[in-house]
């Protein structure tokens, strides 16, 4: 087993801002890549927001955050990936777009490097069959907000080798996290059980079997969910909630796994939750009020 030593992270978005601020904080040098340099400014300012919330609450020290901070280099290029012993990909859940990120990093990639995919549903043997490396290739599920859930879905494809396994899991560890092991399942093991729970909410809400505030309530006291599965979608983003249930349908070929009519719509309008401002909720109000 090969101790990790650098990270690199593809995509300055919610997930790979969150991936750099752990690794940073864990002491490791990382590397945080985007086409945009006004993405990684933002993922920037975004990781020293959250860090600042940390000094706070006590979590760490301001000599922490600033250490960390100075441990995080920004590139619009996959050039700066040499000498990292893992890449992360935490690009948007598209897997054509992820197989274009592929083509154009490998060849900048050391041999034993390892490459990680933060997917939330697609296949890893899928994917990693787009590479140089399948034995090298893995799936690392971060889980939103990273800096905050420990939980992280280790998920070995057909090829992936016994060191890549043991090395990711000491990763994961080293920041903070509890890794479980997850089949190369459509979904793994979290998001099979999720999603489709919130995509039933959706439909219900559809056939009017209750309002928003009826289904959120109802779970919340009835199932003591912390939110309510509208709630919670809206925070998962609509589109992405979209996008792992036409991985469990496509994958799993079983009508229960049917978007909702409902989500699609929403989608379509743009409507994707809390990061465009509505979705189940409109979120220009406090507090937010629901939309249906």
């Amino acid at each position: 087993m090969a101790e990790i030593a650098k990270v690199g992270v593809i995509g300055a978005g919610l997930m790979g801002n969150g991936i750099a601020h752990v690794a940073a904080l864990s002491g490791l040098p990382v590397v945080l890549m985007d086409v945009q340099q006004a993405a990684l400014e933002k993922a920037l300012a975004t990781i020293s927001g959250n860090m600042d919330r940390q000094v706070k609450k006590a979590v760490i020290t301001a000599e922490d955050k600033a250490a960390a901070l100075a441990r995080i280099a920004t590139t619009t290029t996959n050039d700066a990936f040499g000498d990292c012993d893992i890449v992360i990909e935490a690009a948007t859940e598209n897997e054509d777009i992820k197989r274009k990120i592929y083509a154009a990093l490998t060849p900048k990639l050391r041999a034993d490097a390892i490459l990680a995919s933060n997917t939330s549903s697609i296949p890893i043997t899928r994917l990693a069959a787009a590479t140089d490396r399948p034995a090298r290739f893995i799936g690392m599920h971060f889980f939103n907000p990273v800096p905050m859930m420990k939980l992280v879905e280790i998920i070995r494809g057909l090829a992936t080798d016994d060191a890549t396994a043991a090395s990711v899991e000491a990763l994961a560890k080293r920041l903070g996290k509890t890794p479980v092991a997850a089949g190369d399942w459509p979904g793994f093991v979290v998001n099979r059980v999720l999603c489709p729970m919130l995509n039933e909410a959706i439909q219900a809400l559809m056939e009017g079997v209750g309002d928003v505030r009826a289904i959120d309530e109802g779970m919340k006291l009835g199932a003591n969910h912390p939110m309510g599965p509208l709630e919670l979608a809206d925070f998962v983003g609509l589109d992405t909630l979209l996008s792992v249930m036409k991985v469990l349908h496509e994958g799993l070929g079983d009508p229960k796994y049917r978007p909702s009519p409902l989500l699609a719509k929403y989608v379509e309008a743009g409507w994707l939750g809390r990061k465009s401002g509505r979705g189940f909720y409109d979120y220009s109000t406090n507090p937010p009020t629901p939309t249906r």
